[in-house]
């Protein structure tokens, strides 16, 4: 079992949602983040005064998937969730060594 996060652009989620149920994923979790990578921020221009925006609002999918599903969901997402341009975002994947579905006490890829 693995664990994929995936940082992307807000505006991305949806895609990225719809083409993850497509391929059979039936869950995920989704945070609101903020953080910056190479692109380091940019100015903005707010009432006549010039401020620093350093971190960028990103979301954040983290998704609980079989081992057999790992490589299709990577391309999936790097593919629904890319524009080409800085800021795109990032997938980490880990292993899981235990999943527990708390209403049934079923563990395992059963819980998936």
């Amino acid at each position: 079992m693995k664990l994929v996060t995936a940082v992307i652009k807000p505006f991305k989620l949806d895609e990225v949602r719809s083409a993850l149920s497509d391929i059979g994923v039936q869950g995920m979790t989704v945070t609101e983040v903020k953080g910056f990578g190479r692109q380091k921020g940019h100015t903005e221009l707010y009432r006549g005064a010039e401020y620093v925006v350093d971190f960028l609002p990103k979301v954040r999918i983290e998704v609980a998937i079989g081992d057999d599903l790992l490589d299709q969901v990577l391309e999936t997402i790097t593919k629904s969730a890319n524009t080409g341009k800085v800021g795109d975002g990032k997938i980490f994947v880990a292993s899981l060594e235990e999943v527990i579905r708390i209403r049934t006490g079923e563990t395992g890829a059963d819980a998936l």
